[in-house]
């Protein structure tokens, strides 16, 4: 289910992760997209960048669609990939795979701006980045 997705992890949900209406809350989807985002991050080598420039990534916007509820026991596949690359930022999509019901149970993206973190300001992103996205998404 995640063939397309070019950095997969693997989490167990934890009683703790339900609310009071028995099902995984919403904010822990984007917890769960982020841990993923991040995975990402030290496969391209973003944060080496940002401790050696300055510049690093910063997450602009982010939105989920729910599909299925997940509830504990339960073990969960994420998935991200980069889907569009512009000068100052690339596209993130996300996919949350329930094994217990074979089924996504969330989809979601993430616009992530290149930032200058010692002066405060948007910035094209390094080519470094740029390479490495290309090459792990194979365009």
């Amino acid at each position: 289910m995640l063939k397309e997705f070019s950095v997969v992890i693997e989490d167990n949900l934890r009683w703790g992760d339900m609310d009071a209406f028995q099902h995984v809350n919403n904010t822990l989807y984007f917890r769960y997209f982020e841990e993923a985002r991040i995975a990402y991050f030290h496969k391209i080598k973003i944060i080496e960048e940002m401790k050696h420039s300055g510049i690093g990534p910063i997450l602009k916007s982010t939105l989920c669609t729910f599909r299925i509820p997940l509830t504990f026991p339960d073990t969960i596949s994420i998935g991200t990939k980069v889907s569009l690359i512009e000068s100052d930022r690339f596209l993130m999509n996300y996919a949350v795979f329930s094994h217990h019901h074979q089924k996504i149970a969330a989809e979601g993206e993430g616009i992530i701006v290149s930032f200058d973190y010692p002066n405060a300001k948007k910035v094209p992103l390094p080519v470094k980045v740029v390479d490495a996205i290309r090459t792990l998404e194979r365009f």
